[in-house]
């Protein structure tokens, strides 16, 4: 079409031609135009949390997704999905093993205590998100202890992307101070938090490692916080 506007009027003024020029321009850029996904520059998404209590331990389990190697670098990294297990227990001083049952499979083996946060742990890799319920037997010497973990999603809690584009609508300039023609330049966590009621936080992170975090209810989208670098 522009160019059969540019046959019928073979002589045109120097205004109109660089009228004509820059249109031709703006057409080239808009049409040259990135949309950036800022969800694929999520380097650590943990989605789902759940819990298990008997009378003297607390059991937490996420779902997570994590880059290798894990570094706080502004660049995303290749990802896995891991399944944490971390369990809270009277004193550091026994052994303990966790078997789960996930999609008729079994997983597990023996956690390790970490004597600086005075809880055990446990990682391997098994995707488990979309589980609502984990079945688990702790075994501690020749005691046997079978409970179910429960999700804390609820039927209104918002997905990880929804979050993130919140996040974007509530601070607009600082994804597009750190997007440019090539994409995003950083990468961000999305983690899944529990206290009562689910929470995200979403950090944003640049090139030099520096972190801007949101505190994001998980029902509504609202950003509750917000803590600049």
């Amino acid at each position: 079409m522009m160019l059969t506007f540019i046959k019928k009027h073979k002589f045109l003024h120097p205004t109109q031609f660089l009228f004509l020029f820059c249109a031709i321009l703006l057409i080239l850029a808009c049409g040259c135009k990135r949309e950036i996904d800022y969800f694929d520059y999520v380097s650590e998404l943990r989605s789902n949390i759940f819990l298990a209590n008997t009378e003297n331990l607390h059991i937490r389990i996420y779902s997570v997704v994590k880059e290798y190697p894990y570094a706080t670098d502004g660049i995303v990294h290749e990802k896995t999905a891991r399944t944490e297990v971390y369990l809270v227990a009277p004193d550091g001083t026994q052994n303990y093993t966790i078997t789960l049952y996930a999609d008729d499979k079994e997983y597990g083996g023996e956690l390790s205590y970490d004597n600086v946060k005075g809880e055990y742990f446990l990682s391997f890799t098994l995707g488990c998100a979309h589980l609502r319920e984990i079945v688990c037997n702790l075994s501690c010497g020749e005691t046997q202890i079978q409970c179910t973990a429960t999700s804390v999603l609820q039927e209104e809690t918002l997905t990880p992307r929804d979050i993130l584009i919140n996040s974007q609508h509530h601070s607009p300039n600082l994804f597009q101070e750190m997007s440019d023609k090539y994409g995003f330049c950083g990468e961000i966590h999305l983690r899944l938090l529990y206290e009562d009621a689910p929470y995200y936080y979403v950090g944003v992170i640049n090139r030099k490692g520096e972190i801007t975090a949101f505190l994001v209810n998980a029902t509504t989208g609202k950003v509750l916080a917000q803590r600049n670098p």
